[in-house]
């Protein structure tokens, strides 16, 4: 069960990377993600259930993770073609298998490990095509905070598996979302107080809202999936990023990125890994 709830969650992540690019053609960063929190912290306002000070102290140092991840991310984003991020976005869960296995005594099996290979495999052929894209000035900068977005990210996620049990899911999402809603709000009076000349005004996206409804979905998901028993948590993080294979294709066919071929070659290595993932946990 938690193996397919994450197969959804991955498919409805991929789709909110492709909208998360096409909004930012309108507003900046912060807007995008103070905008999208906001809506899902609505979403879920009725499952605010009471906390513990300690409970409240673990979800704001999770909302803390998870805003440098999405916030460098878009940073990132902005540097970097899509179908470039997808792919360096895809090494996250190679922290989380290391980790895994070294603090929650996770195991793999021969299958397993073979596929993690695979998807490793991908990854590291996929770097040759970067070199194509973009300046150099401009591509350091977006690698710089691509990696600060996978190492937070990573950090997240192993984290989830550590507080999942102390939490009902939309409880947790819930409040999470409320903390980085606040977060996000303190980061823009900051810039706004300190530069204003350059301060950008928000101007409404119908693709916000897409943005709450995609991102909600997907992390309910996922929540469900992590609290599930014998959830493996390195499975759960390398098959949840095969959502780069969906943005890829959004890339690729909706927003015409180049070096399609290149990638291509990378996204079926990557997707042999994670099918065998996938018949590996059955």
């Amino acid at each position: 069960m938690w193996l397919w709830l994450t197969v959804c969650s991955a498919l409805l992540l991929g789709s909110y990377d492709i909208v998360k690019k096409q909004a930012l053609k309108r507003n900046g960063v912060y807007w995008i993600l103070i905008g999208a929190t906001g809506l899902t912290t609505l979403f879920l306002c009725p499952f605010l259930s009471p906390l513990s000070p300690s409970g409240h102290l673990r979800l704001i140092f999770k909302a803390v993770l998870v805003s440098t991840s999405w916030v460098s991310g878009l940073i990132a984003m902005k540097h970097l073609p899509l179908t470039t991020v997808s792919t360096i976005k895809a090494s996250r869960p190679m922290f989380v298998v290391i980790f895994s296995i070294i603090l929650f005594g996770e195991r793999l099996n021969a299958l397993q490990w073979l596929g993690v290979a695979i998807v490793m495999a991908a990854l590291f052929l996929s770097s040759r095509s970067k070199r194509h894209e973009t300046d150099r000035k401009t591509s350091a900068k977006g690698m710089v905070y691509m990696i600060v977005s996978v190492i937070s990210g990573a950090a997240s996620a192993l984290y989830d598996k550590h507080i999942i049990t102390g939490f009902e899911p939309l409880a947790l999402q819930s409040w999470t979302n409320l903390y980085i809603t606040l977060l996000l709000a303190l980061i823009l009076l900051v810039r706004y107080f300190t530069d204003r000349e350059h301060f950008e005004p928000f101007v409404w996206d119908w693709k916000i809202l897409l943005i709450a409804v995609l991102i909600t979905a997907a992390d309910a998901l996922y929540f469900y999936a992590v609290k599930q028993p014998g959830a493996m948590m390195s499975v759960i993080s390398t098959v949840r990023r095969s959502s780069v294979l969906v943005t890829f294709l959004g890339g690729a066919l909706i927003l015409k990125e180049g070096h399609i071929k290149d990638k291509a070659l990378d996204m079926v290595l990557m997707m042999a890994g994670i099918a065998l993932l996938l018949y590996a946990t059955q």
